[in-house]
């Protein structure tokens, strides 16, 4: 199979009033390119007006962003990706500076950044959508340390070793969410590039849930700490755990100290089980976190293999 240089990658699920301009704003923009078009069991046509405005077109049946960027990542060879919606949202004019650190060896990803110039927060009229982000970018910032600019962006460029060592585990919506902890916390180079915003056209429908797929994606944080971050996150139940044992088991310590009665018999018995339960949870945490250092080790090599490769 013959690599792409570039290769635009766009998931779809019914985009007709908007495919047509953005594949002709990337193939304007970027000539060189290939330009992919998946289509996600569009019912408007979206997949016709791609063919015939010169996209390659093909077809992911299984439902959800997720399942659409795990089958483009798998069957398209390329050197740099480059992955945007279908709802002319993302101008096309930023393109090559998403594509340039890439394609130069300097980043893995590079996130299109709507929020920093401000053009997100006067063009999105949807409620909630602002704070979700900020939100998720608080929650990523706390638990890895890193702060990114824009999380939930579906504007980005990845070099092929991010992605071919790249595990989709989302379905859905979540999958920017996904992108981001998986380079922060595989310590890939990052690098943002602000663009300008602007929201759907008339006529175009997000098909974003803001409650919940917000909510799904809350709970792919929380997954991807566990996964991911296996001591910290059980250290922090185990820490939870032991501050309701000593809640529970102080006044009986005291009253046993003081009368050398434990009259609240159940409550000790409650005391003693959440300290238990804290004591499970921290050893927990140790086992995983050695698991967790060994598949770190074996994607490490993966990717050196897949580097050599290139």
């Amino acid at each position: 199979m013959s690599r792409d240089r570039i290769a635009v990658i766009i998931p779809c699920y019914n985009e007709a009033p908007t495919i047509a301009k953005v594949v002709d704003d990337f193939r304007r923009e970027l000539p060189e390119a290939a330009v992919y078009v998946y289509d996600n069991n569009s019912t408007d046509g979206t997949a016709e007006i791609a063919r015939a405005h010169g996209a390659a077109v093909r077809r992911e049946p299984r439902q959800g962003k997720g399942n659409v960027c795990r089958q483009m990542f798998r069957d398209i060879d390329a050197d740099c990706y480059l992955m945007v919606d279908g709802d002319d949202t993302y101008p096309a004019e930023s393109a090559r500076a998403l594509c340039a650190p890439v394609l130069a060896g300097e980043a893995d990803m590079v996130v299109g950044d709507r929020l920093s110039n401000g053009a997100y927060a006067q063009q999105n009229a949807r409620a909630f959508h602002g704070f979700g982000n900020d939100l998720v970018r608080a929650m990523i910032r706390l638990i890895y340390g890193y702060g990114f600019e824009d999380v939930m962006t579906g504007y980005r460029a990845m070099s092929r070793p991010f992605v071919k060592t790249f595990p989709v585990l989302s379905e859905g919506f979540q999958i920017e969410t996904e992108l981001s902890i998986h380079a922060v916390d595989r310590r890939w180079r990052i690098a943002d590039v602000p663009v300008e915003y602007r929201d759907r056209p008339e006529g175009s429908v997000s098909k974003l849930n803001t409650v919940k797929d917000g909510l799904k994606v809350i709970a792919m944080i929380g997954t991807l700490f566990k996964d991911y971050r296996p001591l910290k996150f059980f250290s922090l139940v185990a820490l939870i755990f032991c501050i309701g044992g000593l809640c529970a088991g102080m006044p009986v310590v005291t009253e046993y100290l003081a009368t050398g009665l434990v009259p609240r018999f159940p409550t000790a018995i409650l005391a003693a089980a959440l300290m238990f339960t804290a004591a499970i949870s921290l050893a927990t945490g140790f086992i995983l976190d050695a698991v967790a250092k060994v598949e770190r080790k074996q994607w490490e090599l993966r990717v050196y293999r897949q580097t050599e490769e290139d």
